[in-house]
């Protein structure tokens, strides 16, 4: 099935790109989440990434005191853990609590944000299902530290429950495209606030972004 957002005048996309089907995302984002519940956050690799980021992985959640499991993750059989001699006495958040946005936020904002690392907590997937995510969030990250000091900015990365972010680093790999596309973007979020939407819109985008940057300078 192939689905667009539909406006008025045009084609609206989730993410930035062209030609972006939901229902195609959609289950390899669910492969992403069952790979990363069920096998990634017991693995001693992510968790040793995870405790360096100071984040919580969902097993952890919800305990006062966090644990590492001793076990390789939910049997095939279920993915529920049954209480016995020596097994760990917590409960796993349910699946559908669990979103992977903060696990990709904090990658980002600390650097870790390489193909191998979110291979090991998203899978063989992670490209088609978390890939556009990622990009976005990489964008939000160039945004905020355009947009406020490092304190304020942060801020906005720490989390509750003490998560706090322990470092930033500056966005790692960076490629000339994707500063053209973050340019590109901010140049129409600039827009957006001098109220340069609909028929105020300039044709061009590259007009745009100079009419744009001459006010502000």
């Amino acid at each position: 099935m192939s689905f667009q957002f539909q406006s008025t005048n045009r084609v609206v996309q989730p993410f930035q790109q062209e030609q972006f089907d939901i229902f195609e995302w959609h289950p390899k984002f669910l492969s992403c989440l069952r790979y990363f519940i069920d096998h990634a956050q017991y693995s001693p690799a992510v968790q040793t990434v995870a405790a360096c980021v100071n984040i919580h992985l969902p097993f952890q959640k919800g305990n006062p005191h966090p644990v590492t499991p001793t076990h390789n993750g939910p049997s095939s059989s279920s993915s529920s853990r049954a209480s016995g001699s020596g097994s760990l006495h917590f409960t796993a958040p349910a699946a559908s609590s669990i979103t992977l946005i903060p696990y990709i936020r904090r990658l980002i904002v600390t650097g870790f944000d390489t193909p191998a690392v979110l291979h090991g907590f998203f899978g063989d997937d992670w490209i088609q299902g978390i890939g556009r995510v990622h990009e976005s969030e990489r964008r939000n990250y160039m945004f905020a530290a355009k947009s406020d000091n490092w304190l304020r900015v942060k801020t906005q990365y720490d989390m509750d429950d003490g998560q706090t972010v322990p470092f930033l680093r500056p966005l790692q790999n960076v490629t000339e495209d994707e500063i053209q596309a973050a340019e590109s973007n901010w140049s129409e979020w600039l827009a957006m606030q001098d109220w340069m939407l609909g028929p105020r819109a300039p044709d061009d985008p590259n007009d745009r972004f100079v009419a744009i940057k001459k006010e502000r300078d």
